[in-house]
């Protein structure tokens, strides 16, 4: 459990008034459910069976035990009756009962009440700290994760959180509330009685514990197989044109039945295990009852009993009412290894470091002026494979520099090293003379603009895909960026224009489309550097035509770094950089290295083939 109060430590902290609210009207209706029980038991009692003026008087301050509260109690309602008589008397009682009960309905229902903001509080606060992680963490972190599992984490397991934790936390506040003030008055009605029952009470948990235990791994278990079921389907989703091309649905189908397969039979233990907890619970309980009922009763057919018959009505009533409260901390000892297990699956997420540290004294950017320059940098992802080695480069401003050469030769790492999405490993990356380790990520950032080969947009309109990442930015400059991008044209035959949805990763547009968008998005921005990555490797001739012109027009105020595997989009280029295994084997203009005749001759004479 001691994980559990970390979590509720951790996430419980801003609603901590909801909670005190919750602890005042769950003692509010303990106390009140005490008062409809225990008093009126005995009150109905002696008004059938018992002569009010058998009772005496004794002053508050000299009462010593329950016996003499009742015997007052039953002393008042003796002269009721004989004033007002029987009836009235008896319509009073049902009248008191029903108010007092409604009281405590109230109150049990407000504590209830209370709780679900902080339920629902504390679910919409973890999803949040996840996705503000994930957004937080770098790109190398997803590489080496599934999505499918990431989403399940943030979906199922948040949502078992929710079930078996949070929903646990009224239970936990108020039964042991309930547990408390009835066990108080038991031993104010009898000590002997009451300490006999606590013996048995320690005897009932060890059970429930020992059925409890394995709860937790089987749970984790459970939760890793709804991992592997959400990165199938997201598999699946993705690659659903070549698995029809290939008749491979049988097989993935195969594959499916088998993760889930697999999930149903520990669903199955967990939740066989966990549907124990009521039966045993109410088995256990009735064994309780029995055996204080049994007990009480000598106690009471015995001459030096301390409590009589109406009495020990009203102590067995109160008895098995707390039953209940036992039975639902038993359930939430069940739930909370369940959620204990997804909430360690989550801290996975939450815990991982994130290599890539802001800077304590962040150097001061301001604007691009000079140059961005490679000193000397090594990289290695893992550190079995050096993918970078001995990178000397310097990009002045104003300078288109062209990076190509084979798949696996280093280029897109060579770049998304500029942006820190991933950092050096020896060497340094600097941009005005100071190193990007030492910069605040935003500014750094906020002077770079990405295309990239495949068009990152999001389900949502294009004009938002546009303005995407510019705050306030207004129509007019939305549509002047597309117009500059090659895309105002086709944007205004849609129906509804700039408002039109472009669907999931943008499928109602063609190749070209999504990258003419990407491009207005990058022109809309501004930035003064301008990474392109591979932007018309995938395009047809009139899609390329299309959005080099556009590309012309951005790169043509700006520093551009462009990675390419068509040459002839890259011949006007400042300096063209040929990169093989890691490392700078050519540099020079287009001519210059058509001259040479090393590398970039052989890809350029193969290419014109």
């Amino acid at each position: 459990m001691k994980e559990f109060w970390k979590i509720i430590k951790r996430y419980v902290r801003p609603y901590v008034g909801y909670l005190g609210g919750s602890v005042l009207l769950n003692i509010l209706s303990a106390v009140f459910n005490v008062f409809s029980f225990s008093l009126l038991i005995p009150i109905l009692k002696m008004l059938f069976d018992t002569s009010g003026a058998s009772f005496e008087f004794i002053p508050w301050g000299q009462v010593r035990d329950f016996g003499d509260i009742t015997g007052n109690i039953y002393y008042f309602v003796g002269g009721w009756i004989e004033t007002y008589g029987h009836s009235r008397v008896l319509l009073g009682l049902c009248l008191t009962f029903c108010a007092i009960t409604l009281i405590k309905t109230t109150c049990y229902f407000g504590s209830s009440a209370v709780m679900v903001p902080i339920r629902t509080g504390i679910v919409r606060d973890l999803r949040m700290e996840i996705y503000r992680k994930i957004l937080s963490l770098p790109i190398g972190f997803f590489s080496q994760e599934r999505k499918g599992d990431i989403i399940a984490r943030i979906s199922g397991d948040v949502g078992e959180v929710e079930s078996s934790i949070t929903s646990t936390l009224d239970m936990l506040i108020k039964n042991p509330i309930l547990i408390i003030i009835y066990l108080t008055v038991l031993c104010f009605m009898s000590w002997q009685l009451t300490l006999f029952t606590i013996i048995f009470a320690p005897v009932m948990i060890f059970i429930m514990s020992l059925i409890g235990r394995k709860l937790k791994a089987r749970s984790l278990e459970a939760q890793k197989y709804w991992s592997d079921t959400m990165s199938q389907v997201e598999e699946t989703l993705g690659g659903l044109r070549i698995i029809k091309a290939f008749l491979a649905e049988k097989k993935m189908g195969d594959r499916f039945n088998k993760v889930t397969a697999g999930m149903k039979r520990k669903n199955t233990l967990v939740g066989v295990r966990q549907a124990s907890a009521h039966p045993v619970s109410e088995f256990l309980g009735t064994v309780m009852i029995a055996i204080v009922l049994w007990f009480g009763g000598t106690l009471i057919i015995s001459e030096s009993t301390t409590i009589d018959a109406p009495a020990f009505i009203a102590y067995m009533t109160i008895l098995y009412s707390i039953i209940q409260p036992i039975k639902d901390l038993s359930k939430a000892a069940y739930a909370v290894p369940k959620g204990l297990a997804s909430m360690e699956r989550i801290d996975k997420i939450l815990d991982a470091v994130n290599p890539l540290e802001e800077p304590s004294e962040p150097l001061e950017l301001g604007s691009f002026r000079k140059e961005i320059r490679f000193r000397d940098v090594d990289f290695t992802y893992d550190g079995s494979r050096m993918i970078l080695q001995g990178i000397n480069l310097t990009i002045e401003k104003g300078k288109t520099v062209a990076i190509v050469g084979s798949s696996g030769a280093g280029k897109s790492t060579l770049v998304d090293l500029i942006p820190r999405f991933y950092d050096v490993c020896a060497g340094s990356v600097e941009i005005d003379g100071k190193d990007v380790r030492k910069l605040r990520l935003a500014d750094l950032r906020s002077l770079i603009g990405n295309v990239n080969q495949e068009p990152i947009l999001f389900n949502d309109t294009i004009y938002n895909n546009i303005a995407f990442g510019v705050e306030d930015a207004t129509p007019e400059q939305v549509e002047a960026a597309a117009k500059i991008a090659n895309a105002h044209d086709f944007i205004m035959e849609k129906p509804l224009g700039y408002q039109e949805n472009i669907g999931d990763r943008g499928s109602k547009l063609s190749g070209g489309q999504r990258q003419r968008i990407s491009i207005a998005r990058a022109i809309l921005k501004n930035p003064p550097i301008l990474i392109l990555d591979e932007a018309t490797a995938s395009l047809d001739t009139e899609s390329e035509r299309l959005v080099q012109e556009a590309l012309d027009r951005l790169m043509s105020t700006r520093t551009t770094i462009a990675i390419a595997h068509r040459l002839s989009t890259v011949k006007n280029a400042d300096e063209i950089i040929v990169m093989s295994e890691g490392r700078i084997v050519e540099r020079g203009t287009h001519d210059q290295l058509i001259e040479q005749g090393g590398i970039y001759r052989k890809l350029y004479d193969m290419q014109s083939l």
